[in-house]
């Protein structure tokens, strides 16, 4: 291009922005299921975290942020890390009460942020009583693990603790009614550890994850005490029924039973709402269950042959 020769021309993008923006906007009315336009503010993500940190102190003293904590300062602490801990429960769970498209100054959302306050303080409450069982699942881990030195060791090294912790917390907001955000804190833990435990499970006590990346516990689980499970292993659903317009049917069992003293290893799958894993037994590695399985039994793959060559 000689020197005199004009530039070709530049498409103008800022000045067609807002067109693209305004494209944006139409797709609101398009799809407004996955928008919240107009409609109360969902549960802050943040904030969930730095509470579920809060009751992890709570529940673990002096393991994390505080390590000169005693007798003589430990009500100021706790007492503050409650008063915080309640603050923030109560407006996010306010906030998952008043779904109310209507409702953003309405009765609607002083009767939300009263039912906030009202659970997150028996949330509070239930912590002296989910430190015993976290107590136990600790003791569970010790014993079943002859690597385990310690429950300080549980307490900061495990992946399987981890997730059992955020589990019962969850747990704790999911019997008392509370949407979506038990669901946000599991998820938190299953990016976290790789372990995918729904709050909806229902897990006694002395439970124990050997390694536990890819467990998976779904939402209509229940497992009995002292159970242990090893990496990998997914108790889920078989299939999924459907109503007549072909729509899934809710609320119904989809996932194993698994009775008390129960062992499962690694990679097993164990799948129904129907079955059930009679006490005692033991499932080995990487099988495929479909039916119940009786107590004190051994479910193994038959050994293949090896065959061994040797190179000339």
């Amino acid at each position: 291009m000689s020197e005199l020769q004009a530039p070709e021309s530049v498409p103008d993008y800022l000045a067609r922005l807002p067109e693209v923006a305004d494209k944006i906007i139409e797709s609101y009315n398009v799809t407004n299921t996955t928008s919240r336009l107009d409609r109360c503010p969902l549960p802050n993500k943040d904030a969930i975290i730095k509470a579920l940190r809060d009751v992890n102190e709570i529940l673990f003293p002096g393991y994390r942020r505080n390590d000169r904590l005693h007798s003589s300062n430990i009500q100021y602490y706790v007492g503050n890390l409650v008063g915080e801990i309640f603050e923030a429960l109560s407006v996010q769970i306010a906030r998952t009460l008043c779904d109310d498209p209507a409702a953003s100054d309405s009765l609607a959302v002083s009767r939300s942020q009263e039912r906030g306050e009202e659970i997150a303080f028996e949330f509070l409450r239930r912590l002296p009583e989910l430190r015993v069982k976290l107590t136990m699942d600790a003791e569970a881990a010790i014993k079943g693990d002859p690597a385990c030195k310690s429950t300080d060791e549980v307490v900061f090294c495990y992946p399987g603790f981890d997730a059992i912790v955020v589990y019962r917390v969850a747990r704790v907001l999911w019997e008392l009614g509370v949407p979506l955000i038990p669901r946000i804190m599991t998820e938190i833990a299953h990016s976290r550890t790789g372990i995918d435990i729904h709050p909806g499970a229902k897990i006694g006590e002395h439970f124990f994850i050997d390694h536990g990346t890819g467990v998976v516990v779904g939402e209509t689980c229940e497992i009995g005490d002292w159970v242990k499970l090893y990496q990998g292993v997914t108790l889920g659903a078989l299939s999924f029924q459907r109503d007549g317009k072909g729509d899934l049917v809710r609320n119904t069992k989809r996932h194993p039973t698994l009775e008390d003293n129960v062992v499962v290893y690694a990679n097993a799958t164990i799948l129904g709402g129907s079955v059930v894993i009679g006490q005692g037994s033991v499932i080995g590695s990487s099988v495929w269950i479909t039916e119940s399985v009786a107590p004190n039994s051994t479910v193994v793959i038959e050994s293949p042959k090896l065959v061994t060559r040797t190179r000339r």
